[in-house]
Parts: C-alpha cells; sequence; structure tokens
C-alpha cells in the first residue's frame, strides 16, 4: 500500500512517518507535503492508496486539496488537533480520522480499519458531507450511518430509535429497514442529544419527537409512533419524564 504524509508541521510528519515504518512494515510512504500547491501535485504524480490528511494546512485546508484532485480513489485518514466543532463534524460524517497529539494506539487502529473497508466513492460522498459540516455553523441536521457494506446519509428527524447491542447500534428510521453500525450506542447519545434524544434505558436512545406516549404500569414503557414500546429503567425515570416535561411545556 502506497501511503502519503500531508501534514504542515515536521515535528508531526517524522511522528506519523516513523508510526508507518515501525508498524506497518508492508507499506511505502512514497511521498510528504505541507502545503496546498504540493500536496495537490503529489497526489496527482505519486497516485497513493492511503493519505493521512492533517485538516488545517498553514495556506488553507484540505478541502481545498481534496477539490482540485477530484476524482480520487486513494483512502483517508484525517489528522486533527482538538476541536469540538471538528470532531462533531468528524463524527457526524463517518470520516476515520486521528486526534492530535498522535497517540500509537489510535493511530494504529484507524489504520486497520481504513485498510478492511472504505470504498472510495463512498468516501467521496462522506467527505462532502464533512466538509459541509465542517463549515457550517448550523446545527446538522443529517448523519452517516456506515455498515460494512452501505453508506446511508439519514435525516436525523426521521430517526426514530436505536437500540444497543455490546458494541453495535441498530437504528430504526421511518419508512427503512433497521440500519447496523458497528459503534456503541453511547457515541451516538453524545451526538444526538442536541437533537432531542434521550436514553430512557441502557439499551436504548429515542427520538423525543416520535413518542407517541408514556405508558407508567409496570415500571414504565415509552411507546413510539410505530408502537415500539421502550422500557424505561427505574433510574433514568425521573430524568424522562423531566425531558418530556420541558418538551411539552
Amino acid at each position: 500500500m502506497r501511503v502519503v504524509i500531508i501534514e504542515d508541521e515536521k515535528p508531526l510528519r517524522e511522528t506519523n512517518r516513523n508510526l508507518i515504518i515501525n508498524n506497518f512494515p508492508q507499506m511505502e510512504i512514497v511521498g510528504e507535503a505541507a502545503d496546498v500547491a504540493s500536496s495537490i501535485e503529489l497526489l496527482k504524480t505519486c497516485k497513493p492508496d492511503l493519505v493521512l490528511m492533517d485538516i488545517e494546512l498553514a495556506d488553507g485546508n484540505c478541502f481545498q486539496v481534496l477539490q482540485a484532485c477530484k476524482p480520487y480513489v486513494f483512502k483517508i485518514i484525517f489528522i486533527t488537533a482538538y476541536n469540538q466543532y471538528a470532531i462533531k463534524a468528524i463524527k457526524f460524517s463517518a470520516i476515520d480520522y486521528i486526534l492530535k497529539p498522535v497517540n500509537e494506539f489510535e493511530f494504529c487502529n484507524a489504520i486497520n480499519e481504513v485498510i478492511v473497508r472504505s470504498k472510495s466513492e463512498e468516501l467521496q460522498e462522506q467527505t462532502n458531507h464533512f466538509e459541509k459540516q465542517f463549515k457550517s455553523s448550523q446545527v446538522p441536521d443529517k448523519i452517516v450511518l456506515r455498515t460494512a457494506e452501505t453508506l446511508f446519509i439519514c435525516k436525523i428527524q426521521d430517526l426514530n430509535y436505536c437500540k444497543s447491542d455490546n458494541s453495535y447500534t441498530t437504528f430504526y428510521i421511518n419508512d427503512q429497514k433497521p440500519i447496523v453500525v458497528s459503534k456503541s450506542i453511547k457515541e451516538y447519545e453524545a451526538l444526538l442529544s442536541e437533537h432531542g434524544f434521550i436514553r430512557p434505558h441502557q439499551s436504548f436512545l429515542v427520538n423525543i419527537n416520535a413518542i407517541s406516549k408514556i405508558d407508567k404500569t409496570d415500571g414504565g414503557f415509552i411507546i413510539m409512533s410505530d408502537n415500539t414500546e421502550i422500557p424505561v429503567s427505574k433510574r433514568r425515570k425521573q430524568m424522562v419524564l423531566c425531558e418530556l416535561d420541558n418538551l411539552f411545556s
């Protein structure tokens, strides 16, 4: 696998290079770049399989580079310093990323994941969504759900509820078959809480706008608009009732 490193800080380029050499000897680093112009030239010339790409470059950003290289077939792992808006945009777009300062375990995990999946045509769709979210000051209205076979871009308002199965989460969506994603429900709870989603039970995350009624018998159940019964745990019951009171007050 041919790898290109795009990073405007020399020490970080060296760190990424050493991590590749030490952990992925089967990979060949075919070039490095630090700015927009040299990155575009390098990608067009070297035709890599994988690009480690810093989001913010000294003279621009990664989107300028990618726009000039379309259509591209290489896989991408974005690298970024901690920024709550960038991380939120990345997660809503299901983009592969590494957070600065680079941690070796997270670095290797990100590369191993991207090696075994990510179709190039889907990646461009994800990246387009990511760019839109990254540049927008508005709250995202869509989320990318990535399965082993397919990429789904869904309106958040159409999500009814999510169900946890250990490290997997199943999304139940209006007029669609359930979508199973290999991420924990805890991650989606953090993403969707500002969109009116609450967690009445450790195994469920529900859209309060899709709730039909509350059944207080037998400990309590939420009845969804499709008549699905969602249990309410004892320790979360008061929180759920307060959330609903705030919504309808």
